[in-house]
């Protein structure tokens, strides 16, 4: 339980306050990153937190009585923190510093500002294989530390939430926030290289949080290694440019995957930096299992539960194709990168690579050349349990959150797209080619549905038609609809003049279905709400502090000139 601290505002310094918690942030300067735009960020986090907090207290009732596995003790460079690595269980309370508090209980120090509450450690907390033990939440990057304090006040039985941020300007106001929130007990502020940091502390976080001012991926390694058997990796990238294709040799640079132009640029930034995250977790024999993956705004952000099975890990390359789009008429194939096929005694299972090519030369529609790109994720984005229940805690608390609005119609159209189904076409683009009006997009879902084939919106693009239908089918029923609404001077030498030429193989039927609409369209459930504000995106970097000079008493690493220090 947080304590009320009574503070006057010093002087140039604005209160802002978001859920239950509040900072100061100095006025008209960027010293320390805050951007108002993303509380639909944090308010999905800290959602998305007390969800896994519920999920993982039930795993832990249900696992009752099995063994438990031993945990190791700290690495070798967080013992210069005893009281910290004690806090995170890693260190027996007889080496910690402790005081003696009121009643005779163990109390660690934090010095972490007047009104600093203090909590208790966990030699003192009555342990139950039944009961979950209180999280443990690491902030990598965590600027104003307004994250990590909606964490601590917001989530259900935190234990500690270490703020960590490399800049000394950002750790100083960090110090400030949590005192003026009175979280000292629960939130750790610290200074020092995330990567380093996290290396240090091997499986010991129930849930890593990393939301960098533009690419995570110089992070991602120690992240996996960091992240407790069975926990959270939050992951946020807002380096969309390159991701979506702008970049495309950066791209490869710093996420191991070639990108395409497309109209389904902000799902395949989502499926490549999930297929950079598990071949990451790969190398530490560990997988991942996402749980909830939306693109949002300018930025793409993933919630992906992490865990150590070799004999999982090995299907990773199943879970992974490269992706054919045509020059011409930008239609997408996927090819699988591995296969699984049962062994000669068909006890077992073998991994060979997939079979291909899965596309002819040309175009089956117009003709034109492939661009290949890839490796991209292309197992599901989501787990529908996990994001009905998000939707639930949601509703349940819809005064809580300020961005409820975005977050809800997020959630609800991520709940009514087809999970299966990787990538989509938009009738616009389709329609562009053809030279044409684009159809309704209810009738092209109903002449989909009437087909035998089932189609949905993405919640990344109010335009777009996911659906298991092959591409032949639904450039079928555009011929079809050009039928009855004709083009003129259409050049046959075009993409869409070629396509047009060939007979449709399919006769749509653009009878309306009842399920092409969707239970948010029949119940007038907003899922793309307008941003509340204008100019409503990304903000310039923080100036942030000089660095200061190297001290006596840093702790260097195995060499490095990363240095840490509390």
């Amino acid at each position: 339980m947080s304590v009320s601290v009574e503070m006057s505002v010093p002087d140039g310094f604005d209160i802002v306050k978001e859920g239950q918690a509040s900072i100061l942030h100095l006025k008209d300067a960027n010293d320390v990153f805050y951007n108002k735009a993303q509380v639909v960020n944090r308010d999905l986090s800290v959602v998305a937190l007390r969800v896994f907090q519920q999920v993982r207290a039930e795993e832990v009732a249900a696992e009752a009585g099995k063994r438990q596995r031993h945990r190791k003790g700290p690495h070798p460079a967080l013992l210069a923190y005893p009281d910290l690595a004690h806090r995170l269980g890693l260190m027996p309370p007889s080496e910690a510093p402790v005081l003696q508090g009121e009643g005779g209980t163990e109390e660690v120090k934090v010095d972490a500002g007047a009104g600093a509450e203090v909590a208790p450690t966990p030699a003192n907390r009555e342990e139950s294989p039944a009961v979950a033990a209180p999280l443990k939440i690491l902030e990598g990057l965590a600027a104003s530390g307004l994250r990590a304090l909606r964490y601590a006040k917001e989530v259900p039985d935190v234990g500690i939430v270490v703020a960590n941020d490399c800049d000394a300007a950002a750790v100083e106001a960090i110090r400030k926030n949590v005192q003026h929130n009175g979280e000292g007990a629960r939130v750790w502020p610290m200074e020092a290289d995330a990567r380093v940091l996290m290396l240090q502390t091997e499986k010991v976080f129930d849930v890593v949080d990393l939301d960098p001012y533009g690419s995570p991926a110089m992070f991602l390694d120690s992240a996996l290694q960091s992240v407790s058997d069975g926990g959270l990796l939050c992951c946020t990238a807002t380096d969309m440019a390159v991701l979506c294709g702008n970049n495309k040799e950066a791209c490869w640079q710093k996420y191991g995957c070639f990108p395409l132009r497309a109209k389904a640029c902000h799902e395949m930034a989502l499926r490549i930096l999930l297929a950079s995250i598990e071949q990451h977790a790969n190398r530490y024999k560990r997988h991942i299992v996402p749980l909830l993956s939306v693109s949002v705004d300018f930025y793409v952000r993933v919630f992906v539960r992490v865990y150590t099975a070799p004999e999982q890990a090995k299907w990773s390359a199943t879970k992974l194709s490269y992706c054919y789009q045509c020059v011409g008429c930008e239609s997408l194939h996927t090819q699988a990168l591995a296969r699984a096929c049962p062994t000669r005694d068909k006890k077992g299972v073998r991994f060979m690579p997939g079979l291909a090519p899965s596309v002819e030369a040309k175009c089956g529609q117009c003709g034109w050349d492939f661009n290949m790109g890839g490796p991209f994720w292309m197992a599901p984005l989501h787990d529908q349990d996990f994001t009905k229940r998000l939707l639930g805690s949601l509703e349940a608390d819809k005064d809580r959150y300020g961005g409820y609005g975005k977050v809800h119609g997020l959630l609800t159209a991520v709940g009514e797209e087809l999970n299966d189904v990787p990538l989509f076409m938009t009738i616009h683009s389709m329609s562009a080619t053809l030279k044409c009006t684009p159809p309704p997009a209810n009738l092209f879902r109903s002449a989909l549905i009437n087909a035998g084939y089932r189609a949905s919106t993405a919640h990344c693009n109010p335009l777009a038609m996911k659906t298991n239908a092959p591409m032949d089918v639904m450039w079928d029923i555009m011929r079809c609809w050009v039928k009855e609404h004709p083009v003129k001077n259409i050049d046959k030498k075009t993409p869409g003049g070629v396509i047009l030429s060939k007979e449709p193989k399919l006769q749509a039927n653009f009878a309306r279905s009842t399920k092409a609409l969707s239970q948010a369209q029949l119940n007038k459930v907003a899922r793309f709400p307008q941003n509340p504000e204008e100019n409503w995106g990304p903000k310039a970097r923080a100036t942030g502090k000089t660095k200061r000079p190297i001290e006596d008493h840093d702790i260097e690493v195995q060499g490095s000139s990363k240095l840490i220090k509390n």
